[in-house]
């Protein structure tokens, strides 16, 4: 089954337009094929606007992001591939979803050994704070 990521980020994108907020996405700077103008990252992240009057040419497939925006009066070619993705929220009042952030192709991964192991929890969990 495909994804819902690149789906949800359309979706996110397109409502937080129609209540006239600013979407703005965090991408994860360490993953592979991510364009972005050196030194804007911090710790490995960064916040870029998604504002239509701030970009040029975005599009959003169920692979990747893409845009062209100015960075110090220079415009420059973005390009996040989804699994990059963060979170896209609204500016003003931060409302929008949070993704989980996925391995890079040279991390590795759980091996099924791993997963077995009863002392670890299986996902998620929540906890009730009183």
């Amino acid at each position: 089954m495909k994804s819902s990521k690149p789906y949800l980020v359309r979706a996110l994108y397109e409502w937080i337009l129609d209540n006239d907020t600013t979407p703005y996405i965090l991408v994860d700077t360490g993953i592979d094929q991510v364009l972005v103008p050196p030194g804007i990252a911090n710790d490995g992240k960064v916040v870029l606007n998604l504002a239509p009057a701030a970009i040029e040419d975005l599009e959003m497939t169920n692979e990747h992001v893409s845009f062209s925006a100015r960075f110090n009066g220079v415009a420059e070619n973005i390009y996040c591939p989804i699994a990059s993705l963060l979170a896209i929220y609204a500016r003003e009042n931060g409302e929008g979803m949070m993704f989980p952030a996925e391995e890079s192709d040279d991390t590795p991964a759980e091996s099924d050994a791993d997963s077995s192991d009863p002392a670890k929890p299986k996902g998620p969990t929540l906890k009730v704070i009183k």
